[in-house]
């Protein structure tokens, strides 16, 4: 689903909820990153997630790059969510309780 350098940046967070694929990428000061790892967590989501702001610049470029061509979003912002094939840009809990209760990938 991820390039190679993405699936090598990624850090896992287990959860006995692996339902889903679920990657973020974050900001490591923000708070509603924060808040989206505390949301998935409390609900026992498997989920990886990217720090962008604690990589270096050149594979911020390639992960940004990535996202844009991959999803075309009308803005990156973060928490930028990738749900299985999905993806939710800022922090929106009512939308991920949605696709919590989608299913299987």
């Amino acid at each position: 689903m991820f390039p190679e350098f993405i699936e090598r940046l990624a850090k896992e967070v287990k959860g006995e909820n692996d339902t889903h694929n679920v990657t973020i990428f974050t900001l490591s000061t923000c708070m509603w990153c924060k808040k989206c790892k505390e949301f998935l967590i409390d609900r026992g989501i498997k989920y990886r997630y990217v720090d962008v702001d604690r990589i270096e610049i050149s594979e911020k470029s390639k992960v940004l790059e990535f996202l844009r061509e991959t999803y075309k979003p009308e803005r990156i912002s973060y928490p930028f969510v990738v749900w299985d094939n999905i993806f939710v840009v800022g922090y929106n809990p009512g939308k991920y309780e949605e696709l919590i209760n989608l299913g299987g990938n």
